[in-house]
């Protein structure tokens, strides 16, 4: 079972994320970070704006989830520039050592192997960032998913081309496709963090932690890795049948175990 943490404010939980991830960086120094893009994970980046004023962040890698594919890496809502807007220029970090999958029409049918081939070459992902949609999908993981699946160039549902219109001039200009990240590939990193916020992400949350493995639900997939935390806030944790539980077991664990 993934440890589940559940605390009164979005910022708390970015605040908790941000000391784990201080800790990796100062237990190496090139740290690999898994990144992911969207509202959700927002409040880890900004906690991690005053925490990182004193560590040497030079070294550190990253790899983002997933990128749009056929759109310029210019364009304001390629995952490469929320990337660069939103994590790499505020952190200080060296945008020569983070990575986004290449969503480029040249060379595509390989992009995935390579980005996974890249991933592996640093060692691997030291601590991965996740969010999950109400239908429960992480990355552009939609249900159906395989639990093995690995980088790879995947059609948008329509739903979730419904949903990033808002971030678009018209729906005709989203994407149709993408490359993201495997449930297999995201399985590999050492530790998984996923965050959830609001009443609207309660039942895949549940379903992800206390339902059963499913395809129809990625973010189950949590349930298979030996070190993942779920951190979320009360509205999210509305569903959990153990929510008691986990207070209880937060509340008197080790200060030393970290997340």
């Amino acid at each position: 079972m993934a440890e589940v943490v559940i605390v009164p404010t979005a910022d708390d939980a970015g605040a908790l994320v941000a000391d784990a991830i201080v800790e990796v960086i100062r237990g190496r120094a090139d740290a690999v970070l898994g990144l992911a893009t969207g509202s959700t994970p927002l409040p880890v980046y900004t906690a991690l704006r005053a925490k990182l004023e004193s560590v040497d962040v030079s070294q550190v890698r990253g790899f983002a989830l997933d990128e749009y594919v056929g759109i310029d890496p210019a364009h304001p809502e390629s995952y490469r520039s929320v990337i660069t807007r939103e994590v790499v220029e505020p952190l200080g970090l060296d945008p020569r050592r983070i990575q986004v999958p290449n969503g480029s029409l040249e060379g595509i049918e390989h992009a995935g192997p390579d980005y996974d081939a890249a991933i592996a070459a640093v060692g691997g992902v030291d601590l991965q960032i996740l969010g999950i949609g109400t239908d429960g999908h992480i990355g552009f993981n939609e249900p159906g998913s395989s639990f093995a699946s690995r980088t790879r160039v995947k059609t948008l549902t329509a739903q979730t081309r419904e949903d990033n219109a808002r971030f678009f001039d018209d729906i005709a200009d989203v994407p149709m496709h993408c490359i993201t990240q495997g449930l297999g590939t995201i399985l590999e990193a050492r530790h998984l963090v996923l965050l959830a916020f609001g009443e609207g992400k309660a039942q895949a949350v549940a379903g992800a932690v206390e339902g059963p493995v499913s395809a129809m639900l990625p973010g189950s997939a949590i349930q298979l890795h030996p070190h993942a935390t779920v951190i979320i806030d009360e509205a999210a944790a509305s569903r959990l049948a153990l929510a008691d539980y986990y207070r209880y077991t937060f509340d008197n664990k080790p200060a030393w175990q970290g997340i």
